[in-house]
């Protein structure tokens, strides 16, 4: 599981790197102002949550706790929900501004993704006799 996580998060990141790109060369003179802070700031949150999948499946390949999956899952949701939302938003026409209800939901999935990761390393150790 850990090397299809590596994978996806390398994807991820990559594709993080080509939206940053698209963004501050195809989209400056596009969109306003305010609409490319949006869609960088998806590109942003994109891009740090990769790192978070890939720190999940280091960790997962050391620790095998079952809880580390779902925050490599809640990660990937929260960038589906949230960084997604925000791309739609910037680049979508006013009519698509409902989108805009999902972004708290991925979010949601990020700071669950993170509290996850920090309550399967809580699980007590057996001690070695």
């Amino acid at each position: 599981m850990h090397k299809s996580f590596l994978r996806i998060a390398f994807l991820i990141a990559g594709f993080s790197v080509v939206l940053g790109a698209f963004a501050a060369h195809g989209l400056k003179n596009i969109i306003s102002a305010a609409s490319l802070n949006t869609f960088e700031t998806g590109v942003k949150y994109q891009f740090y949550h990769a790192f978070g999948i890939m720190i999940t499946a280091i960790l997962y390949k050391e620790f095998q706790e079952p809880k580390l999956i779902w925050a490599g899952r809640l990660f990937l949701a929260g960038i589906i929900l949230f960084s997604g939302s925000l791309y739609c938003l910037a680049l979508l026409s006013p009519s698509f501004q409902f989108l805009g209800i999902i972004t708290p939901f991925g979010g949601l999935c990020f700071i669950m993704g993170w509290l996850t990761l920090f309550f399967s390393m809580n699980k007590k150790e057996k001690k070695e006799e």
